[in-house]
């Protein structure tokens, strides 16, 4: 080789970490090159790195921006407020940038998070107080030139597409619900335009399912120390509210439609994502508990499908590969490279280097939602009420898990406004499907509205506080027409798909199904979002969809964060 010849790589391709940024974003997004000479930046929906930048500084930027997309840190409210503003926009970046990387920390390579500045990340809680600091008077370190620029015209012209970060609550999922509490406001219009994405949009899986996926991929991490208990474990509650969120009361609630006067009914306020002023609004739903009143029905019939039992068993179990095992079928390589290390260091120790793969305990708790307004009752598919089918679906699916050993818990729900928003339990986690619960069942009488987000986020904070299992499904069955007073088809539209986010980051995933409705398919995609969801026209149509949803749904729900640690349970009296 003559001395003037060099050896030249190929020019790195940042479209080859579409996959990274997806997975750390916890929805889809493309990479591409930006301008020449452009530091890293995105519009909510690709991510633009330099072309001519090391492979390294690639990774380390794409995952700045993706973590930004993740923390909800590009909130179109946001955006505005940095928009002609290049000074805010680098302050604002420089602190939420350490904020949102430290989010994500799990889930970055190592590239990123060697970046990670804690003290600059522990000043700030949430995008709002990133973007008070950076307006505020206090001494603020520029941000690295890994972590590129913000461009907030781009950002909100995204977000006008309905393609800029819908999926990413910036409303805190892990808090309690408040007791309810009166003489609050009327009803305000409110929503933002989510993604449209179809029947496996989520198939990538979610941050947390992504995650795993390339954790398989590339080996094994540590072994878990333990989850929590399976199907069979009881599953104990506290009356403690979560430190510093107050005592949890009662308050008087209206009679719910068809309800049981002498039903005892404690009220829980949640938050409702306000469209037009792309906020929450805290404190803004009260959900009611109640149980259905007694009735002389027959009990709901329970179809026997076994190819929706052949297709949920399968979900329930099998092998957990584990690293660091005293005995197992391979070697660990992780541990026996620690193993090495030290013995060089002169420090041998006896580590467990073993793989196992043992076949676990069914660990599923299910809770499934079953929509009772007044659109239910209209006539679907084959002339039969779309209240019959969707019932008959709700059965087939709880008598399915029941008998397969899953936690399974079924709910009814309706509202009359934003105070009266009722979840009647037919059959709750610690319950038996038996004759009393079918009775429950066969009573339900469709009527009132459909304030779908609330009893989303109810439905997920039973699930999480009384499922006692580490993976948990929501399962909502609806015609997918959210309306209410105040809660125009826009407005809960988006509120519906801000709400089922919440409960992927809660670590819950999603299924929705329409069973017999003649609902528009665009119109679906607008509630549910990114959610795993189908449309089909009978309950006889639910064995072939039923494992695919599962299984995308279960993907696509967010992981435990390292140190967060469980919530305490809360007990919801009826």
């Amino acid at each position: 080789m003559a001395p003037d010849e060099r050896v030249t790589s190929p020019a790195p391709r940042p479209g080859r970490l579409g996959l990274l940024a997806s997975g750390i974003a916890g929805r889809a997004l493309d990479v591409a090159p930006a301008g020449p000479g452009e530091g890293a930046w995105t519009d909510g929906r690709v991510v633009f790195l330099d072309p001519g930048a090391r492979p390294a500084d690639q990774v380390a930027a794409v995952a700045v921006q993706a973590s930004l997309i993740a923390a909800g840190s590009f909130d179109p409210a946001i955006a505005r407020r940095l928009l002609g503003r290049p000074a805010l926009a680098r302050r604002y970046l420089a602190i939420e940038g350490h904020r949102a990387l430290a989010a994500s920390e799990d889930h970055l390579p190592w590239r990123a998070r060697v970046l990670i500045d804690r003290d600059t990340a522990a000043r700030a809680g949430t995008p709002a107080a990133s973007l008070a600091l950076a307006l505020g008077r206090a001494e603020v370190a520029a941000p690295p030139p890994g972590f590129g620029t913000i461009r907030p015209g781009r950002l909100i012209s995204g977000a006008a597409r309905g393609q800029a970060g819908a999926d990413v609550p910036d409303w805190d999922p892990g808090r309690r619900p408040r007791p309810a509490r009166q003489g609050r406001g009327e009803d305000e219009p409110s929503d933002d335009a989510g993604p449209e994405v179809g029947f496996f949009a989520n198939s990538v899986g979610g941050r947390g399912g992504l995650a795993w996926l390339l954790r398989r991929m590339v080996g094994l991490g540590r072994a878990s120390s333990g989850g929590p208990a399976g199907a069979g474990a009881s599953v104990r509650a506290s009356l403690a509210p979560a430190a510093g969120r107050g005592v949890m009361r009662a308050a008087p609630a209206p009679a719910a439609p068809g309800g049981s006067g002498a039903a005892r009914r404690h009220g829980l306020t949640y938050p409702e994502w306000d469209m037009h002023q792309g906020r929450y609004r805290p404190d803004w739903c009260t959900v009611f508990e109640t149980f259905p009143p007694r009735s002389g029905r027959r009990p709901a019939a329970v179809p026997l499908d076994r190819p929706v039992r052949r297709s949920l068993a399968r979900l329930g179990t099998g092998p957990d590969r584990l690293g660091r095992q005293p005995d197992g079928y391979d070697i660990d390589i992780d541990a026996a490279v620690e193993a090495r290390a030290d013995a060089l260091a002169g420090a041998p120790r006896d580590y467990p280097a073993y793989i196992d793969a043992p076949r676990r305990r069914r660990d599923l708790a299910v809770l499934v939602l079953l929509d009772i307004s007044g659109s239910a009752a209209e006539p679907g598919a084959g002339g039969k009420p779309v209240h019959e089918q969707q019932r008959a679906a709700a059965a087939m699916l709880t008598a399915a898990l029941a008998g397969l050993g899953d936690r399974v818990a079924l709910y009814a729900f309706c509202s009359q406004g934003r105070t009266a928003v009722y979840l009647t339990r037919v059959k709750g986690f610690g319950d038996r499907l038996d004759a009393a619960a079918l009775r429950r069942l066969g009573g339900l009488v469709p009527g009132a509205y459909t304030r779908l987000g609330a009893a989303i986020r109810h439905g997920a904070a039973v699930l999480e506080d009384q499922g006692g299992t580490s993976r948990r499904l929501l399962v909502v069955l609806s015609d997918g027409l959210a309306y209410d007073h105040g809660y125009e088809r826009p407005y809960g539209e988006a509120d519906s798909r801000r709400a089922l986010a919440e409960a992927r980051q809660r670590g819950a995933g999603c299924v929705c199904l329409t069973v017999g409705a003649g609902t528009d398919p665009a119109s679906l995609r607008r509630v549910f979002g990114a959610a795993a969801h189908a449309s089909i026209a009978g309950p006889g149509q639910l064995a072939p969809v039923i494992g695919p949803l599962f299984r995308v749904a279960l993907a696509s729900a967010a992981g435990p964060r390292r140190g967060r640690g469980s919530r305490p349970a809360t007990v919801i009296t009826r």
